[in-house]
């Protein structure tokens, strides 16, 4: 089982020992200079990035802005996977300053509204960076404005300061900023390490599609990584492609790596192969049966999934090394969280209830910035209500849906990922996304927006019997629309919420 020791900041009885004064920078340099930290695979040929580079460029980065950053100013980051995205917030978070993870992919007002509302005093970016905030009136700094000159020491920062403002997704509403501290790291090594069966084994190299500018990129991959002393492969991937995704795991000797569902859907739907892995780990929506048995069958691994959201990640997680891996259940609470699912009066229950984590957790934010109202309705006593259905079973917990995502119908409750991950083992089906659409009779409906892979045309009825034959009669969808694609957020999730306002036009046509 989980050796919980090896873990800084956590005992073996699964609580927490975190350190008065603690900064996460310090945190993740602390390893010999002539260390791999980075294989740079962005610009050219493969070029490696020891600690001793990084430090050095983190360093410099100080260096320039000592004299017009001061602690506790937000400063933006808005760079794709690079060693200088690293260095950017490692120099920032050196400095006792708080950094804002920004997404190149973002459009102006996307950007705006983040800088905006963070208050954030500069923007470290490069020149596309620069092109992309235009006339915004923001000062602009250049990632590699480094300056020479003596080692610099950390900002006497303790384990509760704030250190990182991260912007969630927006799948259930305006992006809110969860402010986190320098204790965060701590709290996603433990999950990290296990949805990776015990990251830091030799030759280990760890790499994600996922952009470092969301907590999934930044917090599950590039910076416990570089804690734990394995390299982190940096490569920009503007656009998904199985067949880049396997050059990059090729030229970056990858072995483990964190695959957003929509990518495992995308690469199972290429028929791409990946060799040479040692873990694959998924977060975000669950997989189901039949990718977990594709994984297994392509990837040659068994693929770990986890759970947590940006308010508080990595919470939850299988481990295939430790226990066997359930299908349809998202794993077992990771060491220091506390996770129950909980009734309406916030008491732990067997039956189906909202996912919490107990305060205390190391990974669980600080507050949403500026929303206290906001920050007070997350929270039921002493959990943290993460806005998520779930139910046990034998010590796993499975996802039922978001609390506004369960589908209730003719008086029965229905989760959607049930229904999706049932559409998704059908040969023709490269995609599906299901909601609840309003019914007179029955209250709400079942709902299935279908994406087909090329030269598929299955009929309505066809894929209506094929859930009728494998799950519950009453959880069929009684609709069925095929699209060319489903509406999606920057980070792979469908946005159910377009789904259910596209279901309820419908009812005007």
């Amino acid at each position: 089982m989980f050796e919980q020791g090896i873990i800084p900041g956590l005992t073996r009885s699964g609580t927490w020992d975190l350190p008065p004064q603690l900064n996460m920078a310090a945190q993740i340099l602390n390893h010999p200079q002539d260390r791999l930290a980075v294989i740079d695979l962005t610009d050219g040929p493969r070029r490696d990035v020891t600690f001793g580079a990084l430090t050095e460029m983190v360093d410099g980065l100080v260096r320039a802005l000592t004299q017009t950053v001061a602690a506790g100013d937000r400063i933006g980051v808005l760079l794709s996977q690079s060693p200088w995205c690293a260095a950017a917030h490692l120099a920032i978070w050196k400095l006792g300053a708080i950094s804002v993870p920004l997404f190149k992919l973002f459009q102006k007002d996307a950007l705006a509204n983040r800088i905006v509302d963070a208050g954030a005093a500069y923007v470290l970016t490069d020149r596309d960076g620069a092109a992309q905030l235009g006339d915004l009136a923001i000062p602009l700094l250049a990632a590699e404005i480094g300056q020479e000159g003596a080692p610099v020491a950390y900002a006497d920062t303790g384990c509760d300061d704030p250190a990182v403002l991260i912007y969630t997704s927006g799948t259930t509403g305006k992006p809110k900023g969860a402010l986190h501290a320098h204790r965060v790291l701590t709290g996603h090594l433990p999950g990290v390490s296990l949805s990776h069966d015990h990251l830091g084994q030799p030759d280990d190299c760890l790499w994600t599609p996922a952009d470092w500018a969301w907590i999934g990129g930044l917090f599950d991959v590039a910076m416990p990584g570089l804690a734990l002393g394995v390299p982190v492969v940096a490569a920009r991937l503007d656009k998904f492609s199985p067949d880049t995704c396997a050059e990059v795991i090729r030229w970056g000797e990858v072995r483990n790596v964190f695959f957003p569902p929509t990518a495992l859907r995308m690469l199972k739907a290429a028929g791409q192969g990946l060799d040479g892995l040692r873990s694959v780990a998924s977060g975000g929506e669950p997989l189901g049966a039949e990718m977990l048995a594709w994984g297994q069958r392509h990837l040659g691994v068994t693929i770990n999934e986890f759970y947590g959201q940006t308010e508080c990640n990595m919470t939850v997680s299988s481990c295939s090394a430790d226990f066997p891996v359930r299908p349809g259940c998202i794993g077992r609470p990771v060491p220091g969280h506390g996770v129950e699912v909980i009734d309406a009066a916030g008491q732990p229950t067997m039956a189906e209830g909202d996912v919490a984590v107990r305060r205390g957790s190391a990974a669980m934010m600080l507050a949403y910035w500026n929303r206290p109202e906001a920050t007070a309705e997350k929270f039921r006593g002493d959990w943290l209500v993460t806005g998520d259905r779930g139910i046990w079973e034998d010590g796993y917990l499975r996802f039922v849906g978001r609390e506004d995502d369960v589908i209730t119908s003719a008086g029965y409750r229905i989760g959607p990922s049930e229904i999706e991950d049932c559409l998704m083992t059908h040969p023709a089906v490269a995609t599906v996304g299901v909601v609840g659409k309003p019914d007179a009779l029955r209250t709400e409906i079942v709902k299935a927006y279908v994406v087909l892979k090329p030269d598929h045309a299955p009929s309505e009825k066809e894929l209506q019997d094929y859930v009728k034959e494998r799950l519950a009669s009453y959880s069929y969808p009684r609709e069925i629309a095929f699209l060319d694609a489903l509406p999606m957020t920057v980070t792979g999730k469908v946005i159910r919420k377009e789904l259910k306002r596209r279901a309820s036009a419908e009812l005007e046509d």
